[in-house]
């Protein structure tokens, strides 16, 4: 299992400074000007040390509002990303959540605070190995970390009120949109890999669905399948 400062390395129970306090709250103060003006999802970003969810020599940066390089080549999303679709996703405590593309697990460590289950699936195992270790750290129990292709799905998981995905598709697959509950909302970044994505938010009502433009961002695609062992 790796760690979080490199392969091998054992992470530790997180121990917080009085400084890595300030920042999370000067970080919180910065989102609300931003836009964000959800408490329970600032509440979320304020308990969660965004510094265990990266390495070392990324940790002077954790609380800036900023994405940051992670493990196997993948990117962390700023925290102002982050807040903005916890907030579109509109979590209520009974929810249930799948998220596809667990990355350094500090989304899933939020969306603990804001949903009662949360599934999330990374097709490489170095990643999904981490974010286990990161949240065992933090005692949440409500998130099971899968190796998965999660674009298919977690079959017996499912279904979910709510869907997010953290990497971009061309188009939703149709067996992870059967997998959102009637009333459930799905986020996800929608677009051809390497150019401009349209950050959509599908509602599904009964047998439709409706969609809303979010915005335009920038993510890294999901592929489907399972990555060999970095």
């Amino acid at each position: 299992m790796s760690g979080a400062n490199g392969p091998g390395q054992i992470i530790e129970p997180h121990r917080e400074t009085p400084d890595e306090v300030e920042a999370r709250a000067s970080l919180v103060l910065a989102l609300r000007r931003r836009g964000i003006g959800d408490r329970a999802v600032l509440s979320a970003i304020e308990r969660v040390p965004r510094r265990l969810f990266l390495s070392a020599v990324h940790h002077h940066l954790a609380y800036e509002d900023a994405s940051l390089p992670i493990e196997c080549g993948q990117v962390a999303s700023a925290p102002s990303f982050v807040a903005r679709v916890m907030q579109e996703l509109e979590l209520k405590p009974e929810h249930s959540v799948l998220e596809v593309g667990t990355g350094s697990g500090y989304q899933a460590a939020v969306l603990a605070h804001l949903a009662g289950r949360v599934e999330s699936a990374d097709r490489y195992q170095a990643l999904v190995d981490l974010a286990a270790q990161r949240i065992a750290a933090l005692k949440l129990k409500t998130v099971q970390v899968h190796h998965a292709d999660g674009l298919l799905g977690l079959g017996a998981q499912g279904p979910f009120d709510r869907i997010v995905l953290n990497g971009s598709v061309t188009e939703i697959p149709q067996g992870l949109f059967a997998q959102l509950k009637p009333g459930g909302i799905l986020i996800a970044p929608l677009g051809i890999p390497r150019e401009p994505q349209t950050l959509i938010k599908l509602n599904r009502a009964g047998g439709s669905e409706e969609r809303k433009r979010l915005g335009t961002v920038r993510m890294i695609s999901l592929v489907p399948g399972l990555a060999g062992r970095l």
